[in-house]
């Protein structure tokens, strides 16, 4: 059952990055659509895990929000893949800074995005649990 979950979810964010990518500019070549979709991911799964984790022991239900939201839609959605892809191109196209400034920018931005994600889920957790 929860292979399935994780099949599914990560079917369903697949498919929201690859239609995202699609849509979203590149400006001057960049891939601005990759950033912003492994930011936004990266947030996403800091504030899913903390609110999940707030709110219990990892199982049952919150085991199968984990696996189907986090493990499988943002698993899916996030694609750091696509990122090396995208930086070698940048790197062999002789776009040197701009291929590591694009990594580095990626990775750090990411992790703010995770803390971010993180902070608030635990306000909203407290928040919650002070109602």
């Amino acid at each position: 059952m929860y292979l399935l979950l994780v099949f599914l979810g990560g079917s369903a964010g697949t498919l929201t990055r690859y239609s995202l990518a699609e849509v979203l500019p590149t400006p001057r070549g960049l891939p601005l659509g990759i950033f912003v979709i492994n930011v936004v991911g990266a947030f996403a799964l800091g504030l899913l895990l903390e609110a999940l984790l707030r709110h219990g022991p990892d199982e049952g239900r919150r085991r199968a929000l984990r696996l189907v939201l986090g493990t499988g839609f943002l698993g899916g959605f996030t694609t750091y893949s696509a990122l090396t892809v995208d930086a070698a191109l940048l790197l062999e196209g002789g776009r040197i800074l701009e291929g590591i400034g694009y990594l580095l920018l990626t990775v750090v931005v990411g992790l703010g995005a995770t803390t971010a994600g993180i902070l608030l889920g635990g306000r909203a957790a407290g928040r919650r649990a002070t109602s």
